[in-house]
């Protein structure tokens, strides 16, 4: 158990998404665009998930990880396999307001 865990009752995603944004990782939001404006994480860019296969070689060439997260965690889970399939190191945060609150 991490020490984040412990002394806050986090999970170990949790703690992962967290040092992944300390490294600097991109947030990607993977909803629809009218989805993303009603609300997103701080400093998140929007690729709606449809859009993602034609993002992927922008993504490997920034080579940096990226957390993914959507309305319930579903199609960030598709675009965590879909960015994972071609190298690019992603983690499936689930809901937005999961990145939010951990910002």
């Amino acid at each position: 158990m991490g020490l984040l865990s412990f002394l806050f009752g986090g999970s170990k995603k949790q703690d992962r998404i967290i040092e992944a944004l300390q490294a600097g990782a991109k947030i990607v939001d993977v909803r629809n665009p009218d989805e993303f404006r009603q609300g997103h994480a701080k400093g998140a860019v929007n690729i709606p998930l449809g859009n993602l296969g034609k993002k992927t070689a922008q993504l490997q060439k920034e080579n940096q990880p990226i957390i993914l997260c959507c309305r319930s965690g579903a199609r960030a889970g598709n675009a965590a396999s879909i960015l994972q399939g071609v190298g690019v190191k992603s983690i499936n945060a689930g809901a937005w307001q999961t990145v939010a609150k951990l910002q």
